[in-house]
């Protein structure tokens, strides 16, 4: 693993936004816009690498399935937030009917640095985004500056077949609806949405096309309506499920949820079971049934133990993106608990390279590694400020 600079492509805004990265620039405090998409450098990276990340990837997939079997086998919601019975119920009717719902994708964050195992910092397993840069811009980039080479990147591929896969396990004769909420104001989360969007297309899938906010409620059918009054019988949402079941129509969601067999009236993808899994609690118990795994770090949920005379730690909020509300405590800095529910983890700074903090966000498609985007900050947290670097296999 290595990082390279390089001359940015003449024109590589125009062309980045075109291939659907419409977000090229992250705004500053200080109202300056500078590059979010950023192929003044590149990370390169041996096959042999690749292959042993991808080998980490899907064997911490696993060990995170094998969790989240352990939390709704010992009744663990309460760790993970969920306190309403009807959640966890649902949850748990949801794992245990996993065979007959649709789930496609998610990121797992990573620390590496290409000289020891690559350790798990998160896994955004409900709402991941840089999908769209991970996908398609940063394929076209390697294409254009390395033709020939290669890229951990089979995204689109694995996308289309997943969608085309499980398209036998969606309603028959409706349309599947793509979500996200009008309140982005960068396009984000509506180009995520769009992009897969089009792999359901490319899949041979009819879709249709809806904001959270245009989602309306037909009190006399019971059920869920778009635009044109039609029935909502499957919806991929960009909206993250802590909300969905907490919000004003939280009640109609539970009532009308398809978990699986066709026995509500609502399937939404990603499936209600990604609440185990996309939640910080489940760093704490993967090191409880793994521990001293190579490619894991010690968590705690009761506080941070040791960590904070060791190697200090960082503590997260159990619900949160974007690094919101993270907090780094450096070795020897005095044990402290949070008044909020956090995962204590043992602090494993960020590598730099050429002073910029790197993370590694590993992709999976259903159960199989898929991909890889970079991202850089300034700081050891990967904030809203981070920066998209592309990379290539020499």
């Amino acid at each position: 693993m290595e990082r390279r600079t390089i001359a940015p492509r003449p024109g590589w805004q125009q062309t980045v936004e075109a291939q659907g990265l419409i977000y090229p620039l992250t705004r500053y405090p200080d109202d300056s816009l500078r590059p979010y998409w950023d192929e003044s450098a590149h990370y390169v990276f041996s096959l042999p690498e690749v292959e042993a990340l991808e080998e980490t990837v899907e064997e911490l997939h696993r060990m995170c399935l094998a969790a989240a079997e352990h939390i709704v086998a010992t009744n663990r919601f309460a760790d993970l937030g969920i306190t309403d019975p009807r959640v966890a119920g649902a949850v748990a009717e949801a794992w245990r009917r996993r065979a007959e719902l649709p789930a496609v994708y998610g990121r797992f964050d990573l620390r590496y640095d290409g000289t020891g195992p690559a350790k798990l910092l998160e896994y955004n397993a409900d709402t991941p985004t840089s999908l769209v840069e991970a996908a398609s811009p940063q394929w076209f980039w390697m294409e254009d500056r390395f033709p020939g080479a290669d890229q951990w990147n089979s995204l689109h591929e694995r996308l289309v077949a997943a969608w085309r896969e499980q398209a036998r396990l969606l309603p028959p004769g409706s349309p599947l609806h793509f979500a996200h909420s009008a309140d982005d104001e960068l396009g984000e989360d509506l180009m995520t949405v769009a992009y897969l969007k089009e792999t359901a297309e490319q899949a041979g899938l009819a879709t249709d096309w809806i904001s959270m906010e245009e989602i309306g409620w037909d009190p006399l059918s019971g059920r869920f309506v778009d635009n044109g009054l039609h029935f909502i019988r499957a919806i991929f949402k960009l909206y993250p499920w802590e909300w969905l079941t907490t919000d004003r129509f939280a009640g109609h969601v539970l009532d009308t949820l398809d978990n699986g067999g066709g026995t509500g009236s609502t399937l939404w993808i990603e499936p209600a079971w990604k609440m185990l899994l996309s939640n910080k609690a489940l760093l704490a118990i993967l090191w409880e049934l793994y521990p001293g795994h190579p490619n894991l770090l010690p968590a705690h949920l009761d506080g941070p133990r040791d960590l904070a005379a060791g190697p200090g730690y960082v503590a997260k909020p159990l619900l949160g993106r974007e690094g919101a509300g993270v907090t780094v405590h450096p070795p020897g800095t005095q044990a402290a608990v949070r008044e909020e529910p956090c995962c204590y983890q043992a602090l494993a700074p960020l590598p730099a390279f050429d002073g910029n903090h790197v993370v590694l966000g590993a992709w999976v498609v259903g159960d199989e590694a898929a991909g890889l985007g970079i991202r850089e900050s300034s700081g050891l947290v990967t904030d809203e400020y981070a920066r998209f670097v592309p990379h290539v296999i020499l």
